[in-house]
């Protein structure tokens, strides 16, 4: 049986997300880490970890975005899907998350906190099911979409994907 994008959405109970594409939270550890032993980044304790399944659909993108964690994106099924990944000395990095390591693809890809990230499923007539686990736990206020003028401001030669995986302001 084929299985598409809606499918999979609605056997996974999947909700819009504000990057872009669907997920739904799978995973919360049982145990937090006191705000007082995190890094300063850190606004109070967060869980150990979380994880969460993600959709992202062809004719969509996972605008750029950042976390103050760490988080590791790991492939399922459908297309091949691209990360682009502004580390923090400025280089644009690119990273194939797939099924194929004959043609550079990953199972997992880990991006550092603080860095700058969005991703295109290689296939627009496709999906890319994925999971994604960070840690310490995710929370929206560790989280920051980024903003066009000032990706430009910062990184001008990346013009071409910033325009991509951001909105106009």
């Amino acid at each position: 049986m084929s299985r598409d994008a809606v499918y999979w959405i609605e056997a996974l109970q999947l909700s819009r997300h504000p990057e872009g594409g669907y997920f739904r939270r799978t995973y919360e550890a049982r145990e937090r880490i006191a705000g007082e032993h995190l890094p300063e980044r850190f606004r109070g304790p967060r869980l150990f970890a979380t994880a969460i399944h993600y959709l992202l659909p062809g004719h969509e993108v996972s605008r750029f975005h950042r976390l103050k964690a760490d988080e590791i994106w790991h492939f399922y099924a459908g297309s091949a899907l691209t990360l682009y990944v502004i580390d923090d000395s400025g280089t644009l990095l690119r990273w194939r998350l797939g099924a194929d390591p004959e043609h550079g693809e990953r199972f997992q890809i880990s991006i550092l906190g603080g860095c700058w990230f969005g991703a295109i499923v290689d296939d627009p007539a496709s999906y890319s099911l994925l999971g994604c686990t960070v840690a310490p736990g995710f929370e929206y206020e560790d989280f920051e979409l980024g903003d066009r003028e000032s990706l430009l401001a910062a990184y001008p030669e990346y013009r071409w994907i910033i325009e991509k995986l951001t909105v106009q302001g």
